[in-house]
């Protein structure tokens, strides 16, 4: 009724093989992701650290806020077949924050405008 600790113990061999195997090929493509992203800033004299990470299916936008005001960032993507997106991104003083773009159809150029504004000052 029950199989052999044997035929048990290949089966699982089996299985750890197919992982091990399935981890090969989904890390592979992720290893061969290219695409170029190309950042577009008009900051308007404020000092905004951009940065980004690109990664397979996910380009992630990270900034920076190095002045003593908050500011108001406004990003444009465009990965041409993709939609265009717009995300806005609210940042307090020495606060980083991000905005991801997720891929829906292979892109191979992102271009991100981003144009970042002073909040004004609440009146007290």
């Amino acid at each position: 009724m029950y199989p052999s600790p044997t035929s048990r113990r290949a089966a699982m061999v089996r299985c750890a093989a197919l992982a091990a195997l399935g981890l090969v090929l989904v890390a592979a493509p992720a290893a061969a992701q290219t695409y170029k992203v190309k950042v577009t800033p008009k900051l308007h004299n404020l000092n905004i650290k951009i940065a980004y990470h690109d990664s397979t299916g996910v380009l992630v936008m990270k900034l920076t806020n190095k002045t003593d005001q908050k500011v108001r960032c406004d990003l444009s993507y465009d990965a041409a077949p993709q939609t265009p997106k717009n995300t806005t991104v609210f940042l307090a003083p020495g606060e980083m924050g991000q905005s991801a773009l997720a891929e829906f159809r292979h892109w191979f150029t992102v271009n991100v405008a981003v144009d970042c504004r002073a909040l004004p000052a609440k009146a007290p």
